[in-house]
């Protein structure tokens, strides 16, 4: 699996693509981030992102950063791990754990799960937290802990005291800090698989790589053959990769939304007599190729 990401150099317009379509109406064109100049003269990063697996539970992942700008540039790359929260609304759930180990790797403990290691290359810091909601945030609470949006403080913000200083929790952050020159490149390789694992971590990586690459291209030339045309096969692969890229999980259990977590508040009142108030019988749990999943991260069910 492989994206590309276009990443601008300069803060996002996020204020002014509001303001400039605030102002467009509705019969106007569409402002566009492109229109905002903020990838003038090639001030942005090319992130590509490339997932391939040596083995079932044993997963890698290429990160190449291009900075297509003639200018030096820095940036910093925060490849991540964490654990689906179901504790926080679970009496008795069991918490999973990541630590650092000496270096740069991380241990994985997961009940569910035998014991993994996530490893790096170069020796990025790494950040920890919880993949929590941060409720002192949004609720106002005075909640101790370090909350999910911890790593963007730290980085971001220079708020060291948002990660925990004791290197361990249900979500961390490699953090790279590159210096790239006028069109220059850099790439990082990630590798999770089980504890234990024979020989280093990247022995074996590069070849995979290009293992699982010439594996890709066997499949779509053999599923292509009746299509000449090379920019219709490009987006037919395209395509067929998104289906891939949009795959979600949607879970959706009503008795225990109408009757609230064990573990959090009881939910409003009105719950019990609103919408799907009346399928108490109804509990899914499915992964189900999306558009857009980023335009639908939430169960709709006429979108199946």
């Amino acid at each position: 699996m492989r994206m590309l990401y276009k990443y601008p150099q300069a803060e996002y317009p996020y204020s002014r693509l509001l303001e400039e379509n605030r102002h467009r109406g509705i019969g106007g064109p569409e402002f566009e981030i492109a229109d905002s100049g903020v990838f003038d003269d090639g001030r942005y990063f090319d992130v590509t992102i490339e997932y391939a697996k040596a083995a079932p539970d044993d997963i890698l992942v290429l990160l190449t950063v291009e900075n297509r700008s003639a200018d030096p540039a820095e940036l910093h790359l925060l490849p991540q791990l964490w654990s689906r929260n179901t504790w926080s609304w679970r009496d008795g759930a069991k918490r999973p754990l990541f630590r650092a180990l000496p270096g740069s790797d991380v241990h994985v403990q997961h009940p569910n799960l035998p014991a993994m290691r996530l490893s790096a290359d170069g020796m990025p810091t790494l950040l920890f937290c919880e993949n929590e909601t941060n409720s002192r945030r949004l609720f106002g609470s005075n909640a101790p802990g370090y909350f999910k949006d911890g790593i963007n403080d730290c980085v971001v913000h220079g708020d060291e005291t948002a990660v925990n200083p004791l290197h361990e929790g249900t979500k961390v952050a490699l953090h790279h800090r590159l210096l790239l020159g006028g069109h220059g490149a850099a790439r990082v390789r990630v590798r999770l698989r089980p504890e234990g694992a024979d020989g280093d971590a990247f022995r074996d990586f590069d070849q995979v790589m290009a293992t699982r690459h010439a594996e890709a291209d066997e499949f779509y030339a053999t599923l292509q053959q009746a299509i000449a045309d090379e920019d219709q096969r490009l987006v037919q692969r395209q395509a067929l990769a998104g289906m891939l890229w949009s795959k979600q999980f949607y879970y959706i259990d009503i008795p225990r939304w109408l009757g609230g977590d064990p573990a959090q508040p009881p939910p409003p009142a009105e719950r019990k007599h609103g919408r799907n108030s009346d399928w108490p019988h109804l509990n899914n749990a499915d992964i189900i190729s999306m558009p857009d999943k980023w335009e639908y991260p939430w169960y709709a069910a006429w979108d199946l």
